[in-house]
């Protein structure tokens, strides 16, 4: 569940998983565990903020009875306090508020396992300003992991770590949207993170 970059090209896909990090994971688990006979549902769209998931968290998630719920979010909370500043925004109080919702409502309402991705980057600079903003929305996916004794996927640490070494190879196509690069960055870190 997600926005533009779990998205990555699903609609255009006929099997609806897309061409991103998704496919990569997907690729991964049933080529080395094709005991557990997986099904992985793409539910990203792009755009989408926190309240868009909410907005749709009954039909594109609850209504399947998942036994697992990966989530990525974030970036377009920042993203459009950047671009679109006189849109009505969401800023990191309510970002967690709505977030917890729905996380508790996964709870609530199926015996699902919760698996939470860090937000990525916007910019590939540390110190842009999108960056800086999108800390506590790094920091409250963090405490909601805790919280829902969730896997914590650490992708934003895992990209600054990667920018820090200053590699001419770039992970994004605009600053936000990964490339393959940051495709596999994305993949590599869930898969190294989770254990079956």
């Amino acid at each position: 569940m997600g926005d533009s970059i779990t998205e990555e090209g699903r609609f255009e896909d006929p099997n609806d998983i897309g061409d991103g990090y998704v496919k990569l994971i997907h690729d991964f688990l049933l080529v080395h565990h094709p005991s557990l006979q997986l099904e992985i549902i793409n539910q990203g769209i792009g755009g989408n903020r926190v309240t868009d998931l909410a907005d749709r968290w009954e039909k594109d998630v609850l209504d399947y009875n998942p036994d697992w719920v990966c989530i990525s979010i974030g970036i377009n909370d920042v993203w459009r306090q950047l671009d679109s500043p006189d849109m009505e925004q969401i800023y990191p109080d309510r970002f967690e508020r709505v977030y917890d919702y729905i996380l508790g409502q996964v709870k609530e309402k199926t015996k699902a396992s919760i698996i939470l991705m860090e937000p990525t980057i916007i910019e590939e600079t540390i110190q842009s300003e999108g960056n800086r903003r999108l800390e506590p929305y790094v920091e409250a996916t963090q405490r909601l992991a805790k919280l829902y004794d969730a896997i914590l996927i650490p992708t934003n640490k895992a990209f600054h770590a990667y920018l820090e070494v200053e590699s001419n190879v770039p992970l994004t196509t605009d600053g936000v949207h990964m490339n393959s690069k940051g495709d596999m960055l994305m993949a590599s870190t869930w898969i190294k993170t989770i254990s079956f």
